[in-house]
């Protein structure tokens, strides 16, 4: 169980990961972008990396500037690990706040435990370094080791994970707490969507007032507030018999998947500019039941929706699995051969292994390359990216994130320590 004040949150030890990544997510992975680029002992990263898949590393401690853990060794004895983050000033809290509660979509986000892309960017473009770079993780161990250790390694990896699932935990330790800044973010957008009204003088004769407003438009009045939760639907059941063929169990999972869905769009709706946004492409009735599976549908809704796009149970997981990973891109990848293959992503994948001898056997077809001997294979986006995939039950199925990296997608795809990388 975790627990929580308003300056530190203690995650229970997490259990074993073997057999899969650390980070799923794009800032999960800058993260350990950023231990990688700091250690200067590559040895010490695999020896941190091999304890926190085993379970070597207990609770975690987040605080403003400092992650804490005891981290147990291969041979029992157990040190305290820190981890130190520069915490953000008074004035770059400022900034980023403002940046953050100019966007509805930057809020609707954090709430959905989501940290887009742009976020980070609009940070920096005012000044803010969101996410860790080089150096920016401090080490200090028990052990001795003035470098990033075994130890405090094990921490970062097992921290990657708690930041895969809830970004607030990079807030907490740059040094706000997420009751606070949700609060002062609401306080901010409440105050930026508050209209200017003109004081109207007292004693105004109907025929003056009557011609003002025949002649100007009506002021609109101010937009609704920014709903941090969405409402619970109507218990549908009642108590009286259903009418022959409504499944009150999917409805009701319609009626909270709809009140979700307009959470979010009230907060983008709510963002400046958003009118002269270009929208997004809508989704097909086949990409709605997948976003609709991929959160979480339950298995008797999820077959009504294969059935009602003539596709099987069996499809719709596989394709639920890949918009897990990255949505309309992953999808793409999942089912169409034929998709565009990159100059620069043949290019990496000429230059992806040091030597002849650590290249793995690949058969190339379209844009997927199948490794000769494995049920394993990786596949290239129009972008350039590479997805991992892994044969199971006769089929090909998404095995993770995008990466830029063909090698790291096969690891991906082997779901180990092969070639080295995590």
């Amino acid at each position: 169980m975790n627990r929580a004040t308003s300056d530190e949150l203690v995650f229970d030890a997490l259990p074993p990961a073997r057999g899969r990544g650390f980070a799923v997510t794009w800032w999960g992975q800058s993260w350990l972008k950023a231990l990688e680029d700091t250690a200067l002992d590559g040895e010490r990263l695999r020896q941190g990396r091999r304890h926190a898949r085993g379970g070597a590393v207990g609770a975690v401690s987040v605080r403003p500037g400092r992650l804490t853990a005891v981290v147990r060794a291969t041979d029992g004895t157990q040190h305290r690990a820190d981890v130190l983050l520069r915490r953000l000033t008074g004035p770059e809290w400022d900034r980023l706040l403002e940046t953050v509660a100019s966007e509805g979509g930057h809020i609707a986000a954090l709430l959905d435990r989501d940290m887009p892309p742009r976020l980070v960017e609009d940070a920096a473009a005012a000044g803010v370094d969101l996410l860790p770079g080089i150096s920016d993780l401090e080490a200090s161990c028990e052990c001795g080791e003035w470098d990033h250790c075994a130890h405090t390694a094990a921490l970062c990896y097992q921290v990657a994970r708690l930041l895969d699932t809830d970004p607030f935990v990079l807030l907490l330790l740059r040094g706000r707490g997420e009751r606070e800044l949700i609060e002062e973010l609401q306080r901010r957008s409440a105050a930026r969507a508050e209209p200017a009204r003109a004081p109207v003088p007292a004693g105004v004769p109907a025929a003056e007032a009557y011609a003002r407003f025949a002649t100007a438009p009506l002021a609109l009045p101010a937009p609704p507030p920014l709903v941090e939760e969405p409402g619970a639907g109507p218990a549908l059941g009642g108590g009286t018999p259903p009418a022959p063929g409504l499944d009150v169990t999917a409805l009701e999972f319609l009626v909270a998947n709809t009140a979700a869905r307009a959470r979010r769009l009230l907060a983008a709706a709510l963002a400046p500019g958003h009118a002269a946004q270009e929208p997004p492409a809508p989704l097909s009735e086949w990409e709605d039941a997948v976003r609709m599976a991929a959160g979480g549908a339950p298995a008797r809704i999820a077959g009504r929706l294969a059935a009602g796009c003539a596709r099987s149970a069996r499809e719709l997981e596989m394709a639920a699995g890949a918009w897990r990973f990255g949505e309309r891109a992953a999808l793409a990848v999942l089912e169409d051969a034929e998709l565009p293959v990159p100059g620069r992503a043949r290019e990496a994948l000429a230059a992806a292994w040091e030597d002849e001898e650590s290249r793995p056997a690949l058969r190339g077809s379209g844009n997927r390359w199948t490794v000769v001997g494995e049920d394993t294979q990786i596949r290239c986006g129009p972008d350039g990216r590479w997805w991992p995939f892994r044969k199971s039950r006769g089929r090909w199925w998404p095995a993770g994130p995008a990466e830029s990296d063909p090698a790291a997608a096969l690891v991906s795809a082997r779901g180990d320590e092969g070639g080295g990388r995590d």
